[in-house]
């Protein structure tokens, strides 16, 4: 078989360079950083290789917003590794804009929809990308799949997030995404799941001194619940929910009552909406 070809969105910073940087040690692995910050990219992929001199990494820029970008990029990855395996749709943005009215607004002003094109669009976009190129695999018989995706959601993807609903919508949205797709992927032998994590300290945040009041989420909890969904590929649909060192599934609430179950069962069967 050949080297396992990595795609990790975003993965200059955050949690995506986390993950280039544990990811990187496997050498029948190639990881390919998809970034808007060429620069960044190139200052992460030459700090993991003074660690990991045998790591095997390549940047290609990528604006996620455009599916013009991301599809250019993607399309190299696969040119040049004759093969996509696992994607991570992690890159993403904090609150931009606000849906209330400003200062001197005297006439509605269109919201700014950036949260939305980077941390759902951009997603949607990787997603789409993923399975398009992940199902020209042929299935890994003692793993039985063909690839893997994980989405990077978040907890405000779970709960109302008062204080940037802009955000906290773009992940709801991940979220929904990931539990309505992953009985179309598991026929196709692709393995889809999403992570919520709680705060950990990023440079997403706008201000460091925000770090001091909050419950803070080690970036090992992220790795540990990878690890976990990269080894278990019966664990598809699921969101992992990162909180403190520990991470749980966040189950889908229950149906209200018969009758909703058995329609959402229905939709299924007839395979339409």
């Amino acid at each position: 078989m050949s080297r396992k070809s990595i795609i990790i969105t975003g993965g200059a910073s955050g949690i995506g360079k986390a993950l280039t940087n544990h990811l990187c040690t496997s050498p029948e692995s190639h990881i390919t950083i998809l970034d808007v910050d060429t620069t960044s990219a190139q200052e992460t992929r030459l700090s993991i290789l003074s660690q990991h001199p045998n790591a095997s990494i390549s940047i290609q820029r990528c604006d996620v917003s455009s599916w013009e970008s991301q599809a250019l990029a993607f399309s190299r990855v696969y040119s040049a590794q004759g093969r996509i395996d696992v994607v991570f749709a992690n890159a993403g943005i904090t609150e931009k804009g606000t849906l209330l009215p400003v200062e001197g607004e005297e006439e509605p002003i269109k919201p700014d929809t950036r949260t939305a094109e980077v941390n759902f669009w951009g997603c949607l976009y990787s997603v789409k990308l993923a399975i398009f190129y992940i199902m020209k695999n042929k299935v890994d018989t003692e793993r039985n799949i063909k690839g893997s995706i994980i989405c990077t959601a978040s907890s405000a993807g779970l709960y109302g997030f008062h204080v940037a609903p802009l955000y906290a919508a773009s992940k709801h949205a991940i979220v929904g995404l990931v539990r309505s797709l992953w009985r179309y992927l598991d026929q196709e032998k692709i393995q889809i799941n999403a992570l919520a994590p709680g705060v950990i300290e990023t440079n997403i945040a706008p201000d460091k001194a925000l770090f001091k009041s909050m419950h803070i989420t080690p970036m090992a909890t992220a790795i540990n619940a990878v690890d976990k969904l990269l080894g278990d590929t019966s664990l598809t649909g699921r969101v992992v929910e990162l909180h403190g060192e520990n991470f749980s599934f966040a189950e889908q609430k229950e149906f209200a009552d018969e009758g909703t179950k058995n329609n959402i069962e229905m939709f299924w069967k007839l395979g339409y909406a």
